[in-house]
């Protein structure tokens, strides 16, 4: 597990925000990782797979989406997606910028080998860091949504439309029983990338509903599918972070 576990403040460009910095054991300079949680925030969850992730040897920072206004409360999921359709794109993805500058900044990081991960709303975001912000060398997208039913001025391209601008090796992970991600949206990702000659792997995993990697969520967890993707991520990060 984690050497040193701590909810941190760093600052974006408006505001200070706040995350949970979980570090590696060993001297030296290790990869670091950027976590988006999903769209409940930054709960304990995020903080164990912030320290299990610097357990595998990535100095990881767990990022609060919602430090300005406290994390949002959701009586029923028609809520949540009209929560996720007000949220500015532009606002978390310059935290995400944030976050990746900190942890460059800092002397157990190598610069040059940071990443980025996130789940179900964090793993939207974290596909659109991968094709919008220089400096990630690495992404992992945990049933990431990808297409928006509609652009407003705060949300003008979904990860569709982004993703031939892809900077960095890319692998999704996906539940082929997800409510929320068609598969055929799975697949115009997958033709998409392949067109475009990018450096991708896709997983669909049957069995597996969205969500399926959260074990607080016994209704959708499946702990097979996830100590799987878990290996998978792991090792893909590995690879591609040194």
């Amino acid at each position: 597990m984690a050497r040193t576990a701590a909810d941190i403040t760093f600052r974006s460009a408006d505001a200070t925000i706040g995350g949970h910095l979980a570090c590696p054991d060993g001297p030296g300079r290790h990869p670091g990782l950027v976590l988006i949680p999903d769209v409940r925030g930054l709960a304990e969850h995020y903080r164990e797979v912030a320290r299990r992730f610097a357990g595998a040897g990535f100095v990881t920072l767990a990022l609060d989406p919602y430090s300005r206004e406290g994390a949002p409360s959701f009586p029923d999921m028609p809520a949540v997606f009209k929560h996720l359709r007000a949220l500015p794109d532009a606002r978390v993805l310059g935290d995400v910028a944030a976050a990746l500058g900190h942890l460059q900044a800092r002397p157990d990081v190598h610069p040059s080998a940071v990443g980025v991960t996130g789940f179900c709303m964090g793993g939207q975001y974290a596909l659109m860091a991968a094709c919008t912000i220089p400096g990630f060398r690495a992404c992992v997208s945990w049933y990431g949504m990808l297409r928006y039913d509609e652009k407003p001025s705060h949300k003008p391209a979904d990860n569709l439309d982004l993703a031939p601008r892809l900077g960095c090796p890319y692998l999704g992970l996906f539940g082929a029983d997800d409510a929320i991600i068609p598969q055929a949206d799975v697949e115009a990702l997958r033709g998409i990338l392949a067109r475009e000659r990018k450096s991708f792997a896709i997983e669909v995993y049957a069995g597996a509903g969205h969500a399926f990697f959260n074990d607080t969520r016994p209704d959708a967890y499946r702990p097979d599918v996830a100590a799987r993707a878990w290996e998978r991520a792991t090792g893909f990060l590995g690879a591609e972070l040194g």
